[in-house]
């Protein structure tokens, strides 16, 4: 159960194309933005006229409030403040929130509620250009997608850098810093919980049928970003301290290899190709080379901890192979940001300023060392493979709240349920 209805590639003026999107530390897709319902027509006769109202009250504000966020979180901003001072992005991020016990209400028990609704939502990463579905799941599971990329939104705008109290370079500041990490794991949490506990609720007709969007694969790449970036954030942080020995540094660099890899394996063979998509496609590649230049220049220096040839040429190797993916990341950087809509590159800091400095020097620097040391030229071969370690850095456990006490007051859901069934 559960029709579907597509409208083919911008048919009319819902989806917004904006031509740049300015600075960018962390991919974010073009939101996808809830058209109206009518859910008194819908649900006449079968919810109280009360329950029925709030339903069509938080989901305006939803409307309203995403439609007026899309024209915005494609821009790069420091911050924009409601009228009461809090952040926009808090705001509908708190409606969504508030909004999906009471339409949680909908599929309670296997409510046939659930088909009597048609939620209709522009798509970003879709050829379609939106995606109708008489099915409250589809809802549920757009709502998280929506909650996940704001909060990816959030933390693009705390790790764009800014001028330091020193005024020597622009960073993100170690508070940011910690809670773009939180952030991450939230916005894991609403993927991963999408993945596993909605995506199986939809029918196996309608789950084809979602748009790229909305594609398993393209939760979990998303998740797998997240975790990915929360691993790049904690590897700045390791070289920021002194206390952090080139083994943890090592570690932190191989596994953001591995959150990448697996992001880019869930994008493989998904339609990908139209403005946002192929841009995602672009950023994961990116990020991906950009791990693995990390992975060899810390494997490359525990190597060269050795005291044998072979270890120091197993170094340079590593080294060398550091610096060709660091070579080719900047190549990647620059695919991705002319995708458009068009990007730029904020001020490099952190991770990838450190090794941007570190990477040309430390191997030239090595591979010098050991042609004197053994005094003659020797193919180093390829590069050595990388450590295995397992993945620490999860999502948080978020699961979905339970339905809103006003459907208890709801007399007639039950009733609804059973007569449904027995019409059927």
């Amino acid at each position: 159960m559960g029709c579907l209805v597509s409208t083919p590639k911008d048919t009319g003026g819902n989806r917004r194309r904006p031509g740049s999107i300015g600075e960018v530390s962390v991919y974010v897709p073009g939101l996808r933005i809830p058209k109206p319902v009518d859910f008194s027509q819908s649900l006449s006769g079968h919810v109280s006229k009360t329950l029925v109202e709030r339903l069509t009250a938080m989901r305006t504000r939803i409307v309203v409030m995403a439609g007026q966020e899309a024209l915005t979180i494609t821009r790069t901003r420091r911050k924009t403040t409601t009228q009461h001072g809090r952040s926009t992005l808090v705001d509908l991020h708190q409606a969504l929130e508030d909004y999906l016990p009471v339409l949680l209400g909908l599929v309670s028990d296997g409510s046939q509620l659930q088909f009597k609704v048609q939620f209709i939502w522009v798509n970003q990463e879709d050829d379609a250009e939106e995606t109708a579905m008489f099915n409250a799941w589809y809802e549920v599971l757009s709502v998280l997608h929506l909650m996940a990329v704001l909060s990816l939104s959030q933390a693009n705008l705390l790790l764009l850098p800014r001028t330091s109290a020193d005024f020597y370079q622009p960073k993100a500041s170690e508070e940011s810093r910690r809670a773009s990490i939180d952030i991450f794991l939230k916005a894991a949490g609403y993927l991963d919980c999408a993945v596993r506990h909605v995506l199986p609720r939809l029918p196996s007709e309608l789950r084809r049928n979602l748009p790229v969007d909305l594609a398993e694969g393209v939760l979990r790449a998303l998740c797998l970003q997240a975790l990915g970036q929360g691993v790049d954030i904690q590897l700045g942080m390791a070289i920021d301290s002194t206390k952090a020995t080139l083994a943890v540094k090592r570690r932190l660099a191989c596994e953001m290899v591995k959150y990448w890899q697996q992001a880019q394996d869930n994008l493989m063979n998904l339609p990908l190709s139209n403005g946002w998509g192929e841009k995602h496609r672009h950023f994961v590649k990116w990020k991906y080379v950009e791990a693995k230049a990390a992975a060899y220049y810390y494997h490359g220096l525990i190597l060269d901890e050795g005291n044998t040839e072979k270890s120091h040429g197993m170094a340079v190797a590593a080294l060398q192979a550091a610096d060709e993916y660091f070579e080719e990341s900047k190549k990647a950087c620059e695919v991705f940001n002319a995708a458009h809509p068009l990007s730029r590159n904020p001020p490099l800091w952190g991770t990838m300023k450190y090794l941007s400095e570190k990477i040309p020097k430390d191997t030239s620097s090595k591979v010098r060392i050991n042609r004197d040391l053994y005094s003659h030229e020797k193919n180093m071969g390829t590069a050595p493979t990388l450590p295995d370690f397992a993945l620490a850095l999860k999502p948080n456990e978020y699961q979905l709240p339970p339905v809103d006490p006003s459907w208890n007051e709801n007399v007639q859901l039950g009733q609804i349920g059973t007569n449904e069934v027995k019409r059927g």
